[in-house]
């Protein structure tokens, strides 16, 4: 049974139990502070399980894409080691909020492996909960006994808090779950040893394909547990497993989901991936197996993660994915002996092969590709950049042991693998101190840690069953209740408090935008509110005090200075939408924004710079729409399709629901949740700042309204009169700028003339200074000129004698630089190395550098060591 057609069979199983069949969410959590991928299938439902909202069915079912490589749940360094672990895997789910319970999940569960996908039943095992006398959680007598309908009793496992109590994290909902196992091994293995022994022992084999949770307690702060109001059913299935169960094979890898990405880079590598029903491989057969399975499954985390919005960068979820990929490039750099970019080449056959489940990955095939491509070239520069700092690092190595300090900081600083500096050293002799470099991996942890390390309070309840109304669109100030509270304390923000109110005018951060800044009154006090978010549904107002009466009456009120300056900014970034789709073309698609008080930014996808010319084109078109005085048309609940219909603009990576609010100004007809002008003539004016790019294909824009663009224009009418001043108030400034430019161009002709001949005369001054020492013409000294021209000066004496050792320092801004020259029948003969010495001298002058064996440059912080570097350098030649 294809994989395809494994998908289509569960869903239409579960519909026609009455379940409702969803989308994926995006694998990327924008909105989401406490996640940042989607992880597990139940991530987009937290919000129902915790009461803070209705979903759109009490029973709803869907294939989910998730990911781990962070936080607890964290499978990256198992994968490729290993048959069945993934980064991106898919996770098919059946939910029930409040409506079914054990016996129908169970029964529904069995039914479908056992009868729709004919599994053998002999091969299935089952687990449920022992119980925990500790938490005063019973053993789970009722999974118990409805699985004793379907299996014997020795197919039964119980299983510990570890294995089956699921839990969404430290606190939240959690509850007993029943697993079901698969024992995959051939007859005489399941002869030999029960598939019983080895469930939950991680062997290949008998693994875990589905889970059922059954959601009936909360975890507090304190680690106590309290039943929840419903009791829902979350259950998992992990796809890859069952395709393996349902194909005969014993390896996620072996199956359709991965073999055409498999077979895409033998093609491309011209190497062999054996499967795993081949024994006995050899030691290289092997990593080049770890090696084909880190990039096919590589590639379709980071695929699907840059087709839902999240680009490669340096920080945050950016940062995973950039780790994620480079993982992949450095297997193949390694083990593959590719040099060139070659991953992007998969993507083409990733979205041939799951485009119809997943059209996102089909839409955005060019850009994913484009993306991928320049980021493996990139990393394949800094990974010849870290040979070289390697090669460095050896040279200045004692021994045959490099520090694992210097390890560390190549890894830490450059990207630089620990493995691959390993292979690399063995290969020319050398080891490095495996100690040292683990000691400042769990210091950097441990900084890591503590940066980020939040402690939640649980919710103090002030009024029950209150639903939060946001009443933003409408009002800036209105009369509120607080509904709960709770106290946060992190490492980066200290000691903050979370207010929830019954209605609130704050808009929470979202869609781009930041959240609302400002006060809470009472009739006895003022509370600031600093940030407002959203969290599960709930609308989290942020201050670093609680009020002193939490249940008195308040009056909640906005900074409307800064709302104003946003909603200009937020309105344009629309405007500018239409018009860089009408000015650069309908490929055109936003792929990120920033929208705050002082500034936007707009990131796109386009192929190639903005020209001045087009953005002045831009400019110019959202100006016109400003000019036109646009009156806001907002759609405030419609049905998507309605708004779709419309020609609104729907954002790859958002999740939408059924009803939308649509935003209209003219022609731009965006869906959006945020705060906007109620006419293009209150955003006064636009200007660009800055236009670059971001990753491949991907631009940014950076722009200004309202008072900021004033402020621009002031800044700039104040700098054109400073500049007339200093010229004197010429009636043409131009002119005399020209005149000026003109004149520095004459000037510095002559000063390098001046420089030349400076050059000539202490080179015919310092040619009488040579020494012969050991048959070496030797030279050594500091002189009064720019790095280059020492450099220049170094050059010229050194091919003006046979077997000449130069070296000379010169001081430029307050830096010292050195240079050595040697002469090539001197470094074939006696083997001497001006890159040696630069990196040995270099110390002298708190500094480095380096060259070639015949001229090397280097350049240091400390002035005062150039005598010492001249002193000691004639030691090389004696």
């Amino acid at each position: 049974m294809k994989s395809q057609d494994i998908r289509k069979a569960y869903l239409n199983f579960f519909e026609s139990k009455g379940h409702l069949i969803v989308p994926s969410a995006p694998i990327v959590l924008k909105d989401d502070p406490t996640l940042m991928f989607n992880n597990s299938g139940m991530a987009q439902f937290k919000e129902y399980f915790l009461g803070n909202g209705t979903p759109k069915s009490p029973r709803i079912a869907d294939t989910q894409k998730c990911l781990r490589v962070s936080g607890k749940h964290n499978d990256l360094e198992d994968v490729g080691f290993d048959t069945y672990h993934h980064t991106m895997f898919e996770m098919l789910g059946n939910w029930s909020f409040g409506d079914y319970f054990k016996k129908e999940a169970l029964a529904w569960a069995w039914e479908f492996l056992t009868e729709v996908l004919k599994l053998d039943k002999d091969r299935l095992y089952v687990s449920v909960f022992e119980g925990n006398p500790a938490e005063n959680v019973p053993f789970d007598q009722e999974a118990f006994d409805i699985w004793k309908q379907y299996v014997s009793e020795d197919r039964i496992i119980l299983g510990n808090k570890k294995d089956n109590f699921w839990e969404m994290g430290d606190q939240g909902p959690c509850g007993p779950c029943s697993e079901i196992h698969i024992d995959l091994r051939t007859d005489a293995e399941r002869a030999a040893v029960s598939g019983r022994e080895l469930v939950n022992a991680d062997h290949p084999q008998v693994v875990e394909i589905w889970n059922n949770v059954f959601m009936e307690f909360n975890r507090k702060a304190d680690g106590s547990l309290e039943k929840l109001p419903a009791q829902h059913v979350d259950t998992g299935m992990g796809f890859e497993r069952l395709c393996m169960a349902m194909q005969n094979v014993t390896s996620n890898y072996d199956t359709d989901v991965f073999t055409p990405l498999i077979a895409k880079v033998e093609e491309i590598t011209g190497l062999k991936y054996t499967s795993n029903e081949v024994k006995n491989i050899s030691e290289e057969q092997n990593k080049t197996n770890i090696a084909i399975r880190v990039i096919v499954d590589h590639v379709r985390a980071v695929a699907f993660a840059i087709a839902d919005g999240q680009l490669p960068s340096n920080t945050g979820a950016g940062y995973v994915i950039r780790r994620i990929l480079r993982r992949a490039i450095r297997y193949g750099f390694t083990f593959l002996g590719t040099k060139e970019p070659f991953i992007n080449k998969l993507v083409e056959v990733l979205a041939n092969q799951m485009g119809e489940f997943f059209p996102e990955i089909k839409s955005q095939q060019q850009l994913v590709t484009n993306v991928i491509r320049e980021e493996e070239a990139s990393f394949l520069r800094t990974l010849e950049q870290g040979l070289q700092l390697l090669d460095k690092v050896v040279a200045e190595t004692s021994g045959k042991e490099v520090s694992g300090e210097k390890v560390f900081e190549l890894y830490d600083t450059f990207g630089f693998p620990k493995d691959l500096t390993a292979l690399i050293l063995k290969e020319k002799g050398y080891s490095f101190n495996e100690t040292e470099f683990e000691t400042e991996l769990q210091k950097q942890k441990a900084r890591s840690r503590a940066a980020s390390e939040v402690t939640t309070d649980d919710w103090k309840v002030l009024i029950d069953g209150n639903v939060e109304t946001f009443v933003g669109y409408d009002q800036t100030e209105n009369n509120v209740k607080i509904t709960r509270i709770r106290k946060v304390d992190s490492k980066k923000d200290g000691v903050l408090y979370q207010i929830v109110l019954d209605n609130t005018p704050f808009y929470p951060e979202g869609g781009g935008q930041v959240g609302d800044k400002g006060t809470l009154v009472s009739a006895n006090e003022t509370i600031e509110i600093i940030d407002t978010k959203k969290e599960n549904n709930l609308i989290l107002h942020f201050a670093k005090q609680l009020p002193e009466n939490v249940e008195a009456g308040f009056v909640a009120k906005v900074n409307t200075d800064l709302r104003t300056s946003t909603s200009k900014n937020h309105s344009a970034t629309h405007l500018m939408h239409l018009a860089l789709r009408t000015i650069l073309g309908t490929h055109v698609e936003q792929k990120g924004s920033l929208v705050n008080p002082n500034y936007l930014r707009f990131d796109f996808s386009h192929f190639s710079k903005v020209s001045d010319e087009e953005l002045r084109q831009v400019e110019a078109s959202v100006n016109q729409q400003i000019e036109a005085q646009l009156q806001l048309v907002e759609h405030r609940n419609i049905p998507i399709k309605e708004a779709l219909d419309k020609g609104a603009m729907a954002l790859f990576g958002e999740k939408y629901g059924d009803n939308v609010r649509m935003i209209e100004f003219g022609d731009s007809k965006e869906l959006c949740g945020g705060i906007h002008v109620k006419n293009t003539a209150d955003i006064w004016h636009f200007k660009i700042i800055s236009e670059g790019a971001v990753a491949a294909g991907i631009r940014r824009i950076e722009a200004i309204t309202g008072d900021a663009v004033k402020d621009f224009y002031k800044n700039q009418e104040d700098t054109l009169s400073e500049i007339k001043e200093v010229l004197k108030n010429p009636q043409d400034v131009l002119k005399s700028v020209a005149s000026l430019q003109d004149d520095n161009a004459k000037l510095k002709k002559q000063l390098e003339q001046l420089v030349k001949e400076k050059i000539e005369g202490l080179k015919n001054t310092l040619v009488t200074d040579f020494q012969e020492i050991n048959g070496i013409q030797f030279l050594a000294k500091q002189v009064d000129l720019s790095m280059s021209s020492t450099k220049d000066l170094a050059q010229a004496i050194g091919t003006s004698k046979p077997n000449a050792f130069v070296f000379l320092a010169s001081v430029e801004d307050n830096a010292p630089n050195i240079h050595c020259y040697i002469s090539k029948e001197l470094v074939a003969q006696k083997g001497l190395n001006a890159g040696n010495v630069i990196r040995e001298l270099g110390k002298l002058i708190d500094g480095n550098g380096g060259g070639q064996p015949f001229f090397a440059s280097g350049k240091g912080k400390n002035v005062g060591g150039i005598k010492e570097a001249i002193d000691k350098v004639i030691e090389f030649v004696k």
